[in-house]
């Protein structure tokens, strides 16, 4: 939906990165809720079991979905919610505006998701003269600043309280240079109450959908989503397909895990179940797809729609910590959006598998066990092979491995190198040289490794021949 220009993650990584006191801190913030997850996550002994638990689940789902779905279905048909089906972000956009178009409704309250993100529902609702509200408190910052989330759990953690104070400032009026956290929240509440009583469709995301009894579970902290839900007449939840679980039951696992590996709390301040509208009232539930069969059909890929949206794996991402979300330019950053994008487009999201040192901690505190770091990798190869990475690089990539394949002509190249290093270091220091853009050349050694092994080889025989 978007028609804006796609910024490479390098080159926003390089914006973001020159705010270095920003970035430090941003860094250091997102640290913080990483410990606070290890921190609650040791508090459970059974923590690793709940992990299993969870990826055992969801294996089953993803291995079982058309039962499921069909299950949900009929459940949530049974119950009085309207269920409809979309293929691509396009048919989801077109539903929900047909829902406000039938009653004739030009506003909406919505609590965040991720799924309309991705869909670009606003910019879509907007074109066709409706206004939407983001009700949750960082989604609502960003919005007035017209940004998109630049995190799946905390959209506005790039933002200070002074840029909060300002945008607050600006359009709502706020006392200038007031940065106390409490008065800015609370004129945001102020803000969004008369929203929440005027507002006769109500949006939500999901997080949970239960085959078993055809209802859905919210989580919030703000309690938003129920606000706007239970206000409104017309109550219109979306998601992605494989957000479905087998039975009740299995909610005692996943929102364990959910609130401590998301921020480190016990649970959500409100884990709200939806399973039928009230009377008078329309409960509408859209099931989209866009892409997750295709991906579902990637065998190496198929684990990642195990994903709980949690942002553990962006919280200890050391790529993430100090590029930013919005160097991501996708709905999803992070670890995770950077397995999920290319499914969608592995033209416009090519560069997002590199950007990643592949260190693992983001499967290492997966609340669902998904290998991210390895089908990072994983894509990285399909990228390749598929032509989607830029020509220079697989150029360069090509000409090492003929280097590295032939050790006369390795040995040749690192000689020359070293010459090269020692005596013209223009030619290697400049700035086509991406590598030395914030590195300093390292001293030149004398000789390689092998010439170095092969002398004290040599010395250490002839010792013990003495």
């Amino acid at each position: 939906m978007s028609s804006e220009k796609i910024i490479p993650h390098s080159e926003a990584a390089a914006k973001f990165n020159k705010d270095v006191e920003r970035v430090n801190w941003h860094d250091e913030t997102l640290w913080f809720v990483r410990a606070k997850r290890d921190k609650s996550a040791h508090q459970i002994e059974d923590w690793e079991l709940l992990r299993e638990t969870a990826s055992q689940i969801k294996f089953n789902v993803l291995s079982n979905i058309h039962d499921y779905l069909v299950e949900f279905e009929a459940n949530a048909q049974r119950n009085g919610i309207i269920v409809h089906w979309a293929a691509d972000a396009k048919e989801h956009n077109e539903i929900v505006h047909s829902i406000m178009a039938k009653h004739d409704v030009k506003q909406m309250v919505k609590s965040k998701s991720m799924l309309t993100e991705e869909c670009h529902l606003n910019d879509y609702l907007a074109e066709k003269g409706i206004e939407v509200i983001d009700s949750d408190l960082g989604e609502y910052i960003v919005q007035l600043r017209k940004e998109p989330p630049s995190h799946i759990v905390l959209p506005a953690i790039h933002l200070k309280k002074e840029d909060v104070s300002e945008t607050f400032h600006e359009h709502l009026g706020t006392e200038k240079g007031n940065f106390n956290p409490q008065y800015l929240t609370e004129s945001a509440r102020h803000s969004l109450r008369n929203t929440f009583l005027t507002r006769k469709v109500a949006l939500t995301g999901v997080n949970f959908a239960v085959a078993e009894t055809g209802e859905f579970v919210v989580c919030t902290n703000e309690g938003n989503a129920d606000m706007g839900a239970h206000l409104a007449d017309v109550h219109i939840a979306c998601m992605g397909f494989e957000k479905l679980i087998p039975k009740r039951e299995h909610l005692g696992v996943f929102l364990r895990l959910l609130a401590r590996s998301a921020t480190g709390q016990p649970i959500t301040t409100f884990s709200s179940h939806f399973k039928k509208p009230r009377d008078g009232k329309e409960m509408h539930i859209v099931i989209v797809d866009n892409g997750r069969s295709t991906q579902l059909g990637r065998e190496d890929f198929r684990n990642s729609l195990k994903c709980i949206r949690c942002g553990a794996c962006m919280n200890t991402c050391p790529v993430y910590r100090r590029s930013g979300g919005h160097s991501y330019h996708n709905a999803v950053a992070g670890p995770i959006g950077s397995i999920l994008a290319p499914n969608l487009d592995m033209s416009k999201n090519a560069d997002l598998p590199f950007a990643s040192t592949l260190c693992g901690s983001c499967t290492n505190v997966c609340p669902v066990k998904i290998d991210i770091h390895d089908q990072l990798y994983k894509w990285r190869q399909v990228l390749v092979k598929e032509g989607h990475t830029p020509t220079a690089k697989t150029v360069a990539m090509k000409t090492m491995a003929t280097v590295l394949a032939n050790p006369m002509v390795f040995n040749i190249a690192g000689k020359s190198g070293r010459f090269v290093m020692k005596n013209i270091p223009g030619m290697v220091n400049n700035k086509m040289n991406k590598w030395y853009d914030q590195r300093e050349m390292p001293d030149v050694p004398e000789e390689s490794f092998r010439e170095w092994y092969k002398k004290n080889s040599r010395e250490s025989k002839d010792k013990k021949n003495e």
